[in-house]
């Protein structure tokens, strides 16, 4: 089990999200305004957008999960750019499509020039960049041990 195919996000509004997605260079052949189901077709990976309702109860039809509101539930999504100009027009696309900026992008204390936001559901984001990294043919992180 070594891969991740699929992050499912639970959004609030289903039109709201996948307006604010598209709107920030998510790529999905999804022509409704307002569908039951997104797919985003990312490189090695696809963003999923389901109504949380349905997924709270998707995992547990007798006793979903209760929405944890207003904390942070420790887990961010990544997306590590090729310069700092993408980080810096990713994140005014961001602000430009509703998002929330809660760091903008500065140098941070492990070298890398790094910015966070929130999309419209409250999940937090990270744009970076590197002068180290690589990216394989995929535009995946390349992940060097030494």
């Amino acid at each position: 089990m070594n891969r991740l195919n699929l992050v499912c996000i639970g959004v609030k509004d289903m039109s709201r999200a996948l307006a604010f997605y598209k709107g920030i260079g998510f790529q999905t052949p999804e022509t409704s305004e307002s569908p039951p189901i997104v797919f985003f077709d990312n490189e090695g990976s696809k963003l999923e957008l389901y109504p949380i309702s349905e997924l709270q109860t998707d995992i547990d039809p007798d006793d979903p999960p209760a929405l944890s509101v207003g904390e942070f539930s420790g887990i961010t999504f990544a997306c590590n750019m090729k310069t700092k100009e993408d980080v810096d027009a990713t994140m005014k696309l961001v602000e430009a499509a509703g998002g929330e900026v809660v760091k903008s992008p500065q140098t941070v204390f492990w070298g890398c020039y790094s910015g966070y936001f929130r999309d419209l559901d409250g999940y937090y984001w990270e744009l970076a960049y590197s002068d180290d990294w690589k990216f394989d043919d995929r535009n995946m992180l390349i992940i060097e041990t030494e």
